[in-house]
């Protein structure tokens, strides 16, 4: 029935400062960007990896997410990675903020926290 996750969709309220973020910090790859005039809106699409897309979307004056990732909804976005202190020392070095490295009790792997520039938290996890 359901084959895979398509894409993400992200609402931002800064729609250069989160472009620079998830694409020069990040590193995910641009696949398309589009201005809809009609919405007043920017559609950017980003490939992580080559294997799941993010759909980067501005809207003029979006509510504000109502609290840390408890709220009903989406809890977090979680990326996979080889080696979690490596990429952590990496967005260290670009100015971006992570929690400190923890052992997940059940699986024994590496994760930890950061958020994008909405607070949106986002994980590392260990592959």
């Amino acid at each position: 029935m359901f084959n895979r996750i398509h894409h993400i969709a992200i609402i931002c309220s800064n729609y250069e400062i989160s472009k620079d973020f998830y694409v020069n910090k990040l590193g995910f790859e641009v696949l398309a960007e589009i201005y809809r005039e009609e919405r007043k809106s920017y559609k950017l699409d980003l490939a992580v990896n080559g294997i799941y897309q993010i759909e980067l979307f501005s809207f003029p004056d979006p509510t504000d997410r109502p609290s840390r990732p408890e709220a009903a909804g989406l809890r977090h976005l979680a990326f996979e990675v080889d080696d979690v202190a490596e990429v952590v020392r990496g967005l260290n070095v670009k100015g971006i903020i992570t929690e400190p490295i923890r052992i997940d009790e059940f699986t024994g792997k590496q994760f930890t926290f950061f958020t994008d520039p909405d607070r949106l938290p986002l994980e590392l996890y260990e592959k």
